[in-house]
């Protein structure tokens, strides 16, 4: 549901639960920036969740891409792009869309065929829209990520609250996990965002 508020933001809920608006974005402006940070030549990045299209167009400032692969599961979010009813970051030659679940496009990618995968398509591990979305947050799953990055290629992960569990399950696959708190006012509130970060 896209919902306007009072005072004109634009505000994102799913199954009724708060995901995102277009008012604090900067957490995923920081999903975008660590990833394309950690990477030399950033040429082909996977995004998991399009949401408002912020990580997206963060993403897409930086010339040195090629392609960015979005998996969205929700085939409104997309078609509220393509409509206009929520600015677009599809209209860019660099974006392809792909409609369905994330792992699965993920499952799907070749080995050592991107450069970043950035999931950001739930509030983190421990607050879940989506139950099975749970699967995103666990060692094997990232672990078939790990498979698709190439060298020197890095995997960021969005968290609405610190994991320690999300941490422990990068580490594994990755060797180690950086860890990076997001302060955001949200509504009024000041609360903590997090992303998890691997490196190859």
């Amino acid at each position: 549901m896209l919902r306007r508020r009072d005072g004109g933001a634009l505000e994102l809920r799913v199954n009724g639960v708060f995901v995102m608006d277009d008012q604090e974005t900067s957490s995923e402006e920081l999903l975008a920036s660590a990833a394309l940070d950690a990477v030399v030549h950033p040429d082909r990045v996977l995004v998991g969740g399009l949401g408002l299209g912020y990580t997206v167009r963060a993403l897409l400032a930086d010339d040195r891409l090629g392609e960015v692969v979005v998996a969205e599961i929700e085939p409104d979010l997309v078609s509220w792009m393509r409509t206009g009813l929520v600015p677009s970051v599809l209209d860019d030659p660099r974006v392809a869309v792909v409609v369905g679940d994330v792992r699965a496009v993920v499952a799907d990618l070749p080995d050592n065929s991107v450069d970043a995968i950035l999931l950001d398509v739930d509030n983190g591990p421990d607050f879940l829209v989506y139950n099975e979305n749970s699967a995103i947050y666990t060692s094997d799953f990232l672990a078939t990520c790990h498979t698709k990055l190439r060298t020197g290629g890095v995997l960021t992960v969005w968290s609405s609250s610190a994991s320690p569990a999300l941490e422990s399950a990068v580490a594994k696959v990755f060797g180690a996990c950086g860890v990076k708190p997001v302060p955001v006012e949200l509504q009024g509130r000041d609360e903590l965002y997090y992303v998890y970060q691997g490196n190859l």
